[in-house]
């Protein structure tokens, strides 16, 4: 049985190793279980087919909507609105993250155990073999941060399943997880080489991936989760809240801002120009900012859909062929940008192409995740919903963020080095103009409000709100507050009293590769126009579009407050309850160790 069992680990192992965007991969009858950790080669291609299981489409997708960036556009009985709007019991909680993290826990796990005890080696060998053990830790503790920030305690397999004495497993307590996830890292950060020594590309973990995965761990072993208590799973021990020790909080703290700390003085990445940090990834480009990414190439390895999913809506005789997103930018999201911010028309699609190949802007309602834009690209990928777009793990700019926030919490205040990080970020959103930034907040509570806010802009659709204002013990207050912002542009009242009903603008056209269209220019109207401003401004070429109507090409339906997706948005959230998501019964069934251990209020 267990001979089996071990085969089926190394069929993992390889099955999965087809990333052909770093490398062409042997057949697989050039391997067996006998001899994979005979030859450093054969390990390699073991260590690219965990990378497999780093990333699920969930993470971005039903994870990424239901924050105060990004909502469903999909039915209300669609599975994936349910859970953005948190929706969901244990017959419908989603399980395709979960299965694929312990995939690569297992993966990562096999060669933890064995890469050690390879014999025959030589001094180069040695390096290469460190390095990929390095990778093996790295992945297991980012497979287990991904599980954990949206199951909490769940099992925590540190050995392969085949020498488990038996194959039932029990939740772990986060906190124990997430320290072995910090000994994980620790372990990698000793064995990876940096990224310039190792000539590797972004898709393979470095040393400077590896110490901002630390600070992201570390953050979330210090913040709020919902806990209860794991001996009796009573419903009235559910509560948000921290660890108990509050010295390992601190420590936590001290480990998140060295981390950062290492690669800011290490000098090998940086910020560049926002706009091309997008640009870059759609087009397979490299720079010094993207620091790890989860490699989408080819036919084999394309199956996140990104760009498709969470993209610009293209129309299917358009151009660039179809895309069809099933996430919207928040209306009140675009608001939040000051004038200036440069970010704002890059995270923000306000257009969509049609079926003749023209840039028509969209409704306050339809606007689209920018970042990943189709017509962006040099060419139209292998198919429609297989664009070759990477998605990005980790770029610089949150490694800075973390690192302020590391400071202020443990100076209960933001220290020179806290602001320095922070006003980096913002002058790069500003094109380096100091006088736009305005001050910096000196107070413990108004600069975290700042990290808060600026991770918000920094960072959208990137798949880390959610879970960043958990972390933060702020997601109910947040959502709350988001919902009634939302209704109130709706009705154009309070801070959105003055906001554009209409919008004048040409319609361009959109029929080349490496579209340079970021953003439509318009003329603002505050209110809709009389007879004669209309014919004047389209006899000037102009399209009159009511911002309010359900007037788009991509999610057509008027944003008023009684629309029903105002109405329902959120419609599940419950404080201290929705935070976790319950184990799915296929889970529970599958595993024995978990039988009595649902979420206390599910």
């Amino acid at each position: 049985m267990k001979k089996v069992l071990y085969i089926i680990a190394i069929g993992i192992l390889l099955g999965g190793a087809s990333c052909k965007d770093w490398l062409e991969l042997p057949s697989e009858k050039d391997f067996d279980s006998s001899t994979i950790f005979e030859d450093v080669g054969k390990v390699e291609m073991a260590v690219l087919g965990a990378y497999t299981s780093t990333f699920n489409a969930e993470l971005f997708y039903q994870f990424g909507m239901g924050t105060d960036e990004c909502f469903s556009t999909e039915g209300e009985t669609n599975s994936k609105n349910q859970v953005s709007n948190y929706v969901y019991n244990p017959a419908t909680s989603p399980s395709s993250t979960y299965t694929t993290m312990y995939a690569g826990v297992e993966q990562a796990n096999v060669l933890i155990k064995n890469i050690p005890f390879m014999t025959g080696i030589s001094d180069a060998e040695k390096a290469k073999l460190d390095m990929l053990l390095g990778e093996a830790y790295a992945i297991r503790a980012m497979n287990m941060l991904n599980v954990v920030r949206y199951f909490g305690d769940v099992p925590y397999p540190r050995i392969p399943v085949v020498d488990m004495p038996s194959f039932s497993s029990s939740r772990v307590s986060r906190d124990t997880i997430l320290d072995g996830c910090v000994d994980d890292l620790q372990q990698a950060i000793a064995l990876l080489p940096w990224k310039g020594e190792s000539g590797m590309p972004v898709e393979r973990l470095s040393k400077n991936a590896a110490y901002g995965l630390l600070a992201r761990v570390a953050l979330y072993a210090a913040g709020y989760s919902l806990r209860w208590d794991l001996q009796s799973y009573s419903p009235a021990t559910v509560q948000l809240g921290r660890r108990a020790k509050g010295q390992r909080i601190r420590q936590l703290y001290e480990i998140a801002r060295d981390a950062c700390k290492a690669v800011v003085d290490r000098g090998e990445n940086d910020l560049i120009d926002y706009e091309t940090i997008f640009r870059d990834l759609v087009n397979g480009r490299y720079n010094k900012e993207s620091m790890f990414e989860y490699g989408q190439k080819g036919g084999d390895r394309n199956e996140a859909r990104i760009g498709y999913t969470n993209g610009i809506f293209a129309h299917t005789n358009s151009f660039y062929n179809k895309s069809q997103p099933a996430m919207a930018v928040l209306p009140t999201y675009y608001f939040e940008f000051e004038d200036g911010d440069s970010r704002r028309d890059v995270a923000i699609a306000s257009y969509a192409i049609s079926a003749s190949s023209l840039h028509e802007m969209n409704t306050y309602a339809s606007n689209t995740i920018g970042k990943f834009r189709v017509n962006w690209k040099g060419d139209v990928g292998v198919s429609a919903a297989q664009r070759d777009i990477n998605w990005i793990h980790l770029r610089y700019a949150d490694v800075l963020l973390m690192y302020a926030e590391a400071e202020n919490e443990l100076s209960n205040g933001p220290t020179p080095v806290a602001k320095e990080m922070l006003e980096k970020v913002r002058l790069r959103a500003f094109k380096n103009d100091r006088t736009k930034i305005g001050p910096t907040p000196a107070s413990y509570a108004a600069f975290r409000d700042a990290i808060i806010q600026e991770r918000k802009l920094e960072l959208g659709f990137e798949g880390w709100r959610r879970t960043d204002l958990i972390r933060w013990g702020i997601l109910y207050e947040k959502l709350t507050a988001t919902k009634q912002e939302i209704i109130d542009l709706a009705n154009r009242t309070g801070k959105y009293a003055q906001v554009d009903r209409f919008r004048a603008y040409r319609k361009t056209d959109a029929k080349t590769f490496n579209d340079p269209t970021v953003a439509l220019s318009f003329v603002s109207l505050k209110d809709a126009p009389t007879p004669a401003e209309r014919t004047a401004l389209e006899a000037q070429g102009y399209t009159l579009l009511d911002m309010y109507s359900g007037n788009s090409a991509f999610f057509a339906n008027a944003f008023t407050a009684d629309a029903t997706w105002v109405k329902n948005i959120f419609r599940g959230l419950e404080k201290n309850k929705v935070e976790l998501f319950p184990l799915s019964t296929t889970t529970i069934d599958a595993n024995p160790g978990l039988r009595g251990q649902q979420h206390p209020l599910y």
